[in-house]
């Protein structure tokens, strides 16, 4: 494990052992927490329930909203039309705020057809997910930088915004350069945000996303907020080792407007789904 990473997971670990939260009781710095993540700013990123959305994406929708999930990142169509996944939305109560769309579908024909999706879901962000292995080098990520400047600039004449999600990868350094500080730097903040992902952020040995929220003010309109467990596999949100009331500590500067659950492999999804929402919606920072 490289230094950064073991400074980042240092300030992480033990949330349940040292902030007690939901665990037992609170400390004293704790208690003097009274920020909270507002109720319309849980989601739950659609990739979470993949497995039950592909036999019953009504239904899956459904209980999301009973647990209180006020809104959904889409991932994945399941077979059905923007218009009819809005129509399930609607009839649950809950609402869009992004879509992912892979980077050959925005840099090329699909980008106008898939900027009137994310309308038809009433989503604020167009995401772009992850980038192909050929440009993982500082020149091709300079070459997405402008891609995502034209294709932001879209965006932004169709009302909607462009955003980048991270995965660890983005976060090595080749030949001496941070590849996620070559996208940081080379978008205009104006056409270009991210949905920062918090557990690739940590795994990937990024810095802090607390200081990434100071240092690129307004960048993260959403975030995935995904936990990890101490042998780095995936947990339910507030079951890990990951500091999040540390991490959202600076959220604000950062423009976080939603904060979307994810679980890459999660043994039951609406078992997951409820146990993070619980955490995030008692959290306090």
């Amino acid at each position: 494990m490289d230094r950064t990473r073991r400074t980042f997971l240092g300030t992480a670990v033990g949330i349940a052992a040292a902030a007690g939260l939901g665990t037992g009781p609170a400390s004293a710095t704790e208690a003097r927490r009274c920020r909270r993540i507002p109720p319309s700013g849980i989601g739950m990123h659609l990739y979470t329930m993949r497995t039950p959305l592909a036999t019953d994406f009504r239904g899956t929708v459904e209980r999301l909203a009973e647990i209180g999930y006020a809104t959904v990142g889409v991932s994945g169509r399941h077979g059905h039309s923007a218009a009819g996944i809005r129509r399930m939305l609607d009839e649950s109560r809950l609402r869009a705020v992004l879509e992912h769309v892979g980077y050959d579908i925005v840099k090329g024909a699909g980008l106008p057809q898939a900027l009137e999706d994310i309308h038809t879901l009433g989503g604020r962000w167009i995401v772009v997910p992850s980038l192909p292995g050929s440009l993982h080098s500082p020149a091709g990520y300079r070459e997405v930088a402008k891609e995502f400047n034209r294709v932001g600039l879209a965006a932004r004449e169709s009302g909607l915004k462009l955003l980048y999600h991270n995965h660890g990868t983005d976060h090595q350094v080749v030949d001496g350069v941070s590849l996620y500080d070559i996208l940081l730097t080379e978008t205009d903040p104006e056409l270009v945000g991210f949905e920062l992902d918090l557990y690739w952020a940590a795994n990937g040995g990024a810095s802090a996303p607390g200081e990434l929220f100071v240092r690129h003010p307004r960048r993260f309109p959403a975030l995935h907020v995904k936990d990890m467990a101490p042998n780095g596999d995936f947990a339910d949100v507030g079951s890990g080792v990951l500091d999040f009331p540390a991490m959202f500590d600076t959220a604000r500067q950062g423009g976080v407007k939603q904060w979307l659950v994810e679980h890459d492999a999660p043994a039951d999804p609406f078992a997951s789904a409820l146990a993070s929402y619980t955490y995030l919606s008692r959290l306090r920072y």
